[in-house]
Order: C-alpha cells, then structure tokens, then sequence
C-alpha cells in the first residue's frame, strides 16, 4: 500500500510513523513533512505546502497513492478532497462543505442549533458596536472566537471587560486574525471538565477513537494565552461508557445525520471538544474536521489496528464492520515549545537530543523541526511532542495491586498514567537548545489521583 498523508507537524509524525509501522514494505509520503519524518523507515518528505492544492492534485495524479489523509485543517476547509475524489483518487477527510463544522464557528453554531446539538448560549457579530454593547452587558467570563481558522489560536477566555472589548474590536479589524476574525462569535463561558472526543465516520457511522485530554494554555494551572496544545495523555479516566454513549447520542451522531440531511455527508475525523459539566451531560465546545494535535500523538502509540485499513473501509462505507484495538496502557505527550510560542516564536535555533534513540516505550513526534546539514533546527513554535507508554513492568504492578482488596480499577488507572508521566518527562529532559525550549510541568498530572478537581476548567487547576 501506498499512503499520502498530507501536513508538516506532529500529528502528521504521528500518522505516517503509526501507518508505516502497520505492514511491511509500505511507502508513505508526507508533503510537506519536517525533519522527524524524514527520519522514519519507509517514510519520504515531498515539499509539497498543504495549502497548494494544485501540486498536491498533480502528485497525487501520478503517483497514484493508495490512500490520502489530510492531517490539518485549511486544505480541507479549501476542499483539497473534494478535488481528489473528482478524480477517483481515494482521499480520507470531510468535504468542503462538510468542513465548514471547523471552518466557520457561526456556521458551526447555527448547524448545532438546527439539529440539537447542546452547547453554550452565543451571538455572532460582524459590527464591532453591536459586539461592544453585548461585551459591557454580557455576564463573565466571556469567550471570545474568530469564526474563521486562525491555527488553534483564535480563542480568548477572560473576565477583564477591557480586554475583551479591545480583542473584539481587534478581530473585526482585521487586524488579530486576518480575514479569519472578521466574524466574531461570543460565547457564554461553561464549567465543567474538558474531553476531546474523536471518531472515524463513513458519512452514516461513526467509530469512535480511545478518549484523549489536552493542555491547551501556555502555562501551569490552565493560565496563559491559548496555544495549538501543549500536551495530553490518554486514557481520559472521565470517559466511562455511559459518558461515551451520551456522547455519540447528543453530539456525534445527531451531528452525521444533521450533514447528511444538509447534502454534506461527512466522511473523515470529526473531532469534538466537549466540557463535561457536574451533571455529567455533554456539551459541545468546538467542532474539528480532522485529528487534534497533541492528542493524535498519545492516541496511536496506543492503536493496535492498522489506521489505514480502517480509513479505506470507512471510504467504503463499510465502517461497521470494522474495530478499534487499543493498548491498555497510558500514553502521555509533553510539547517542548520555541521561546515565544504563540506569539512569535524563535526559529533556526539548534536542538541537541533528538537524535538519540528514545527509551523502549518512549516516541518522540517533531513538528517544528528542519534539517540543516547535519544540525537539527527549531522550524516553529512547537519543536516536538516526547510521548511515553506505561512500561509493561508498571502495569503488571499496577494490575497486580488492583487485585489487592484496598485497589480497584480507578488506582489501576492511576499508577499506569503515573509511570507514564516519569517517563514522558524524563525523556524531555535530555532534549535542549541554547535558546531555550519550554514546557508545562503539570501534564497528566491531574489522571494521577482519583480527586476529579484538577480537570476542572473553572477552578483554575491544571487543564
């Protein structure tokens, strides 16, 4: 079999290593890839931009790939699939008009609406007096959303009225966002526990991935500016099969029969982030038509099933057939991120360290890396995502003390997620650059206690 997967950062790492490592003699490319990539047995970068589609179409056109899957979001958004399956070519992602779940959060909110999908009370705005009033009315804190894509960084949460006011005239400017926040979308701020919950839909079905949580503020205890994800681990604890069930009914499969309905059956990843409040009802944050990052870097070191069969069953409409093998073990994912990252990042420093073979157990995804002769260099913001299993010693223990008559499952859950947390950082440490590459120190830490309190976005713990 013959993949294309489309993107340059960790996600894509994560795809084409979990893809070539799947079956023997597999070729994958990677267009545009980075430097972690290019590294992997049986993967080549191609310098192919994922926004030019015109040179995507014509590679594809002649090297006549198996599969394509189109790991971020604006080529889907700009409707790179709908170019491929024109031509026959098989290509796993939403439609362009399928994509609008993420490529217009009014679009999103007004979809939901018409098909009751729960979430927060909003308004959209393109006038920024109108915006205004509603900032000086509304009750705090407020949540603020460039409708349009702007890279995982088009959100701002605040209780400062100010500052809201000041970001919202920002948008609408043009000025914050580009064309992305000329349509500004506010939302009532909810309380709960955050979960992202992902799934594989043939446009009738969905099969759902293993649950994921991710860290998407800058700093320890959910504080700083919104980043693309500055970690994750998985299993989330919080998802049991009651909360899962819930899930599918309220929110992903009324969102299938709702595109269907609409003439834009959706077929690909479809990615909801959700807040699970005490009464333990979903409610929907965000839609994305594709995988997250940093989530997709725990999820497949723990997927047994080869991702890209699953993929072309799904093309098939045949998704019912299929199953999800997972590890038991916990898989945690620390980003090491530029000095400056979200904002401007340094790029073009040396890192030293990645080049070393990782601890058994241990992967390390690069996103933001290149290749200068024989030095790597920081390429972005995020330079790379350290990923670590639970080691099979650690989960016999932890199994073994389950069977203890003080232990159950949740303590099980607990020390598989904590040795994976050593061993995740413990990796990130021998990874350095003179310029400075940071970190959050409280990544998975709140799935290593049984005390919910952690994962709440509202009490300002570490989320």
């Amino acid at each position: 079999m013959r993949v294309l997967v489309i993107g340059g950062g960790g996600r894509e790492h994560a795809l084409a290593w979990s893809i070539a490592r799947a079956a023997r003699g597999r070729r994958v490319w990677v267009a545009p890839g980075n430097a972690g990539t290019a590294m992997e047995p049986g993967v080549s970068n191609i310098d192919i931009s994922p926004e030019a589609l015109p040179e995507l179409v014509d590679f594809a056109r002649r090297e006549k790939p198996d599969l394509t899957i189109v790991g971020p979001e604006a080529p889907l958004v700009a409707g790179l699939c709908d170019r491929f399956q024109a031509l026959g070519l098989p290509c796993f992602g939403p439609s362009r008009a399928a994509a609008r779940l993420e490529g217009s959060k009014r679009f999103a909110r007004e979809f939901c609406a018409r098909h009751g999908i729960p979430g927060p009370a909003w308004r959209a705005f393109d006038d920024s007096g109108a915006a205004l009033e509603h900032i000086a009315a509304a009750p705090l804190p407020l949540v603020l959303k460039a409708d349009g894509l702007a890279a995982g960084k088009g959100v701002l949460i605040t209780s400062d009225r100010d500052e809201a006011a000041a970001a919202a005239q920002a948008m609408l400017s043009g000025k914050l966002h580009g064309d992305a926040g000329r349509c500004l979308v506010i939302e009532e701020y909810l309380e709960g526990r955050e979960l992202s919950f992902m799934a594989i839909c043939d446009g009738r079905d969905c099969l759902p991935l293993e649950g994921a949580r991710d860290y998407k503020t800058r700093d320890a205890g959910n504080r700083g500016p919104n980043t693309g994800g500055m970690g994750a681990y998985s299993p989330a604890p919080l998802l049991n099969a009651a909360l899962r069930e819930r899930i599918l009914e309220h929110v992903l499969r009324p969102a299938l029969r709702g595109m269907a309905d609409e003439g834009a059956p959706y077929r690909g990843f479809l990615y909801a982030g959700l807040m699970i409040p005490r009464t333990g009802e979903p409610r929907l944050l965000e839609f994305n038509c594709r995988l997250g990052d940093p989530e997709t870097q725990v999820l497949l070191p723990r997927l047994r099933t080869d991702l890209a069969e699953v993929c072309l069953a799904a093309l098939r409409g045949e998704l019912s057939s299929c199953r999800l093998d997972w590890d038991t073990a916990a898989c945690v994912g620390v980003v090491l991120a530029a000095e400056g990252y979200p904002g401007r990042p340094r790029v073009g420093d040396p890192i030293n360290g990645l080049e070393r073979d990782a601890p058994p157990g241990c992967k390390i995804f690069h996103a933001g890396t290149r290749r200068e002769g024989t030095q790597l260099l920081t390429a972005g913001g995020r330079v790379c995502c350290v990923t670590a299993l639970t080691t099979p010693a650690a989960a016999k223990a932890a199994e073994a003390a389950a069977s203890g008559a003080a232990a159950g499952v949740s303590e099980t859950a607990d020390a598989m997620t904590a040795d994976a947390v050593r061993r995740a950082y413990a990796a990130a440490d021998v990874i350095h650059c003179p310029a400075g590459l940071f970190r959050r120190p409280d990544i998975g830490l709140e799935a290593t206690t049984a005390h919910p309190g952690p994962g709440s976005r509202a009490d300002g713990a570490p989320c």
